[in-house]
């Protein structure tokens, strides 16, 4: 079984050494690894190419111009064009994967990865889940996940059981089943739907973390909430189940306005054509209200 990495990148000085240092690590290693540099002004470049020269990675670097900024369709352009590129190169992978350039791997994680996909044919989508640091210390070594999980907590910005943005990964067949990811706010979320919508099972391994140098906001200021109505709509919510989900956001945020700034935002959008089509929605919809129903009872 082979992997396909794709990476994008913009200004990530910083972190993708420690990033591409995991990955060469890796008790797995039939992988290759492609970095889209989109359009960073810092010293990305060169800190990619040194660093796939110090430990002999087999990877490329695309460097694309710089461009708008587009929450959403940035990403997932840069991603798709790493993709087309091995496509082009006749590049053989099985598992298809997207990260983020500020994760650190533990050793074992491709490994553990690649088990559960050679285990069960059904699995379209695996990823373990994503701590950030608990507590500051300059000392921290990135790379060392000998010790425990004490310096480190689960990022709480969704399920355990949810394949995040950073650690995405797919079974090619899944991949192409539902044509790709889709260039919106929220294609981090649709992507999991749609291949529950194709007949794929999608799992998480509890035990696997992996550590996020630069944790996601999680508070919603008004251009947040803004994008949050946006994100609703585009993966396919009807009102009420907007509102249901805008009113849990501005409860945890304990600010009513992000409720009606959100939902102001789901309706202006309302007339836009949506990215996914009329059976997909109407899956997308049964499935958020079997988990509030199913949450809803459990509350019970």
């Amino acid at each position: 079984m082979k992997f396909l990495i794709v990476i994008p990148v913009h200004n990530e000085q910083d972190f993708i050494s420690y990033c591409l240092e995991s990955l060469a690590k890796q008790t797995f290693a039939d992988y290759k690894i492609v970095v889209v540099n989109d359009g960073s002004t810092d010293a990305t470049k060169k800190v990619v190419n040194e660093t796939f020269e110090k430990y002999s990675l087999e990877g490329v670097c695309i460097n694309l111009p710089p461009s708008s900024h587009s929450p959403g369709a940035k990403v997932v352009h840069a991603f798709n064009v790493g993709l087309k590129w091995a496509e082009e190169k006749a590049i053989v992978f099985d598992i298809l994967c997207k990260f983020d350039a500020d994760i650190v791997f533990p050793s074992n994680y491709l490994e553990q990865v690649r088990e559960i996909y050679d285990r069960d044919r059904a699995v379209g989508m695996v990823s373990g889940v994503v701590y950030i640091q608990g507590k500051a210390s300059s000392d921290m070594d990135y790379l060392d996940f000998s010790t425990n999980t004490s310096d480190w907590v689960f990022e709480n910005l969704s399920s355990r059981k949810h394949v995040r943005g950073p650690i995405k990964s797919y079974r090619k067949s899944c991949f192409y089943s539902m044509q790709g990811l889709r260039p919106v706010l929220g294609w981090d979320n649709i992507d999991v739907m749609l291949a529950q919508f194709h007949g794929w099972q999608v799992r998480t391994i509890p035990s696997l973390w992996v550590k996020h140098l630069r944790p996601t906001a999680n508070r919603y200021n008004k251009k947040k909430a803004r994008k949050l109505g946006e994100y609703y709509y585009n993966i396919g919510l009807s009102f009420p189940l907007a509102f249901i989900a805008a009113l849990k956001a501005s409860y945890l945020d304990k600010s009513p306005f992000l409720l009606l700034i959100t939902l102001f935002s789901f309706l202006r959008k309302s007339s836009s054509p949506r990215i996914l089509n009329a059976q997909e929605i109407k899956f997308v919809r049964k499935l958020r209200w079997n988990q509030f129903f199913t949450t809803l009872k459990k509350s019970l």
